[in-house]
C-alpha cells in the first residue's frame, strides 16, 4: 500500500502521532511532525512511496514547532533525529525543505555499509551512470530531464554502491530544483510533478520534483555501473562528450564520496574496481535536447 491510497486524514493523523513510516530505497524513514500545512505537502509528493508500518524504520526524523530567543513572535520549525537537531531553527515556510535536507544528512553521516557517492545517478537499458559533480553543475536538472525521457531515477543525490559486489541501490527521492532550474524545467517538462516553490532558503528558491512512479515501483532493483559523466551546465555552450583519463576519473569520483576516507581500504578497491568496470567521460552541454541524445546515443 502507498501513501497516496490512504485517506489524508489517517497519514495527518499518523504524522502527528506514531509516525508515518514510508520506504525509500533501501531504508525505512519514520516521519513525525504537527504540522498539516507539510502534512499535505508530504501527502502530495510522497503519493507513491510504499508504507513501512509495523516494520524496523532506519531513520526517525520530525520537524517540531520552534520559537526563537530572537525571533519569538516569527513562526520557526527545527529538525530532529532521534531528539537531536543538527540544524539551528528554520523558517516555518521552509519546513519541507528542512525535512529533505535533514534526511540527506543523516543517510549521508549514518550509512557506512555502503560507499556513498555525491552523485546523480540513473540507469537505461540495465546499466547505471553515475552523474558525480560539485553543487552548482546542474547535475539535478539534468536527472530530471533524463528520467522524464526514459530514464530510471536511482538518485539525484547519492550514488550507494555495496562495495562488495559493485550493486548500486536505488533512493530514488525528492530531487530539490534551484532558482532558474525550476521554471527551465517547467518549461521543457510540463508533465513533471513539481512541489511548491519555497524561496529565501539559504540555496535560494526551491522547488522539489517528485520521482516518476515507475522509479518508485522499481526502487528495490538494483543494478551495477557502466558509465561515469561528470557533467557541466554552461551557458551557450556546444555540446562536449570527452573521454576522461581513469587517474583523472578516480581523483574527482573519490573527491565526491561522504565516505571514501571512512572506508579505507575496502573504498580504495571499489573505487579502482568501478573506475576499471566503467567509461568515463565529461560532459558540458546547454541544450536538454542535445545531452538527452547524446546520452541515448552512448547507452544504446
Amino acid at each position: 500500500m502507498t501513501v497516496g491510497q490512504v485517506p489524508l486524514g489517517k497519514i495527518i493523523a499518523l504524522l502527528s502521532d506514531s509516525g508515518l513510516r514510508v520506504s525509500v530505497g533501501p531504508f525505512n524513514i519514520r516521519i513525525n511532525t504537527k504540522s498539516v500545512t507539510l502534512a499535505n505537502h508530504i501527502y502530495s509528493l510522497y503519493e507513491n512511496y510504499k508504507l513501512a508500518e509495523g516494520e524496523l524504520a532506519e531513520f526517525h526524523v520530525q520537524i517540531i514547532a520552534a520559537h526563537p530567543k530572537r525571533k519569538p513572535f516569527s513562526p520557526h520549525i527545527r529538525f530532529f533525529v532521534d531528539g537531536h537537531s543538527p540544524f539551528p531553527p528554520f523558517p516555518q515556510a521552509h519546513e519541507l525543505a528542512a525535512l529533505e535536507w535533514g534526511i540527506n544528512l543523516v543517510i549521508a553521516a549514518r550509512v557506512s555499509h555502503l560507499l556513498l557517492f555525491h552523485s546523480a545517478v540513473v540507469e537505461r537499458n540495465g546499466q547505471v551512470i553515475l552523474f558525480p559533480a560539485w553543487p552548482g553543475s546542474g547535475k539535478t536538472t539534468l536527472c530530471t530531464a533524463l528520467i522524464y525521457r526514459g530514464y530510471r531515477l536511482f538518485s539525484d543525490e547519492f550514488g550507494l554502491m555495496d562495495p562488495d559486489n559493485g550493486d548500486f541501490f536505488p533512493i530514488p527521492r525528492l530531487m530539490p530544483l534551484k532558482n532558474e532550474s525550476i521554471q527551465i524545467i517547467r518549461d521543457y517538462l510540463p508533465e513533471a510533478m513539481l512541489g511548491h516553490e519555497i524561496p529565501k532558503t539559504q540555496k535560494g528558491t526551491i522547488a522539489h520534483v517528485r520521482p516518476p512512479k515507475e522509479s518508485i515501483m522499481r526502487s528495490e532493483e538494483t543494478a551495477k555501473a557502466k558509465w561515469i559523466i561528470f557533467p557541466k551546465w554552461v551557458a551557450g555552450s556546444s555540446l562536449s562528450l570527452e573521454p576522461l583519463p581513469d587517474s583523472e576519473a578516480f581523483l574527482l569520483l573519490a573527491s565526491n564520496s561522504f565516505n571514501y576516507e571512512v572506508l579505507g581500504e575496502v573504498g580504495f578497491q571499489a573505487v579502482t574496481h568501478l573506475i576499471r568496470t566503467c567509461s568515463c567521460y565529461k560532459l558540458v552541454y546547454s541544450d536538454f535536447d542535445d545531452a538527452i541524445s547524446v546520452m541515448n546515443d552512448l547507452t544504446d
